[in-house]
């Protein structure tokens, strides 16, 4: 059995659910490379408009799986580090993924589960889900989710949340930027993941692709420095959007008072 499903409706809505209900979704190997595999190759097609990643079972995911880290202990220096740069790879290909990436995030999110919610562009909690990075804990340290997760909440609290491996709550997790809505409940949650999916429908494909990227550039450190003059890079960007088939079509509907061609 998949540990990783996939499903695309007629919208382009593809749901990415993590499928090891039994362990309450903890990652092993197998999962690692399914979920990178989805990343690099699904989830890229045309047709997809946005991606859904939520848990199978009550739990969205409870970080590493025991026999997993079992491994772990018994391998040496090379094994763990192919391990975890191909962890740290899997995390890099959700965050870079061109299309808006949602995370629904029930029951628990601790470790890596974490880290795939500061992956996501938008993330949305029931507000009995319970974060917490909890690596230092086994002594060992949320390393290959670092870079995302500062990203997400800033070094300040990154720093509190790594060294005490304090358990929060959905509410604190917004407050600090972790997730970017809480509901009350499961049915909360669908509401919530389709209002927002439906916004980002009615946006052009690819300025939704571009804005991404354009906030991906500005803000991470070693993207930044391939743009020196960031006034020259964000004209030319929106220069560039501005002649384009879709930047084109998209102004002239809003002028003419009509629908744009991908509504039609």
């Amino acid at each position: 059995m998949k540990t990783v499903q996939v499903s695309t409706d007629s919208r382009g809505v593809m749901t990415v659910r993590l499928n090891r209900p039994d362990v309450r979704n903890a990652f092993n190997e197998v999962m690692i490379q399914e979920l990178g595999a989805v990343f690099s190759g699904p989830a890229l097609a045309p047709s997809v408009r946005v991606i859904i990643l939520r848990g199978e079972g009550p739990v969205f995911c409870a970080g590493g799986d025991l026999n997993w880290m079992k491994k772990a202990v018994d391998a040496d220096y090379s094994e763990n580090f192919k391990d975890t740069h191909t962890l740290a790879q899997m995390f890099a290909l959700v965050n870079e993924c061109p299309k808006p990436v949602l995370g629904a995030i029930t029951g628990a999110a601790i470790g890596g589960g974490v880290g795939l919610v500061s992956v996501c562009d938008i993330a949305v909690a029931t507000e009995e889900t319970q974060f917490s990075l909890s690596e230092v804990r086994l002594g060992i340290v949320p390393a290959c989710i670092g870079p995302f997760v500062v990203a997400k909440v800033g070094a300040s609290y990154a720093r509190s949340l790594f060294v005490s491996a304090e358990r929060f709550l959905a509410p604190r997790a917004q407050e600090i930027g972790l997730v970017h809505e809480v509901v009350p409940d499961l049915a909360g949650m669908d509401q919530a993941i389709e209002r927002v999916s439906s916004n980002i429908l009615q946006a052009g494909p690819s300025a939704v692709s571009i804005a991404k990227r354009l906030v991906l550039d500005l803000s991470w450190p070693e993207r930044r420095q391939q743009f020196p003059n960031p006034l020259e890079y964000v004209a030319k960007t929106l220069a560039d959007v501005r002649i384009s088939p879709e930047g084109q079509e998209g102004v002239r509907a809003f002028l003419e008072k009509r629908k744009p061609n991908w509504l039609s």
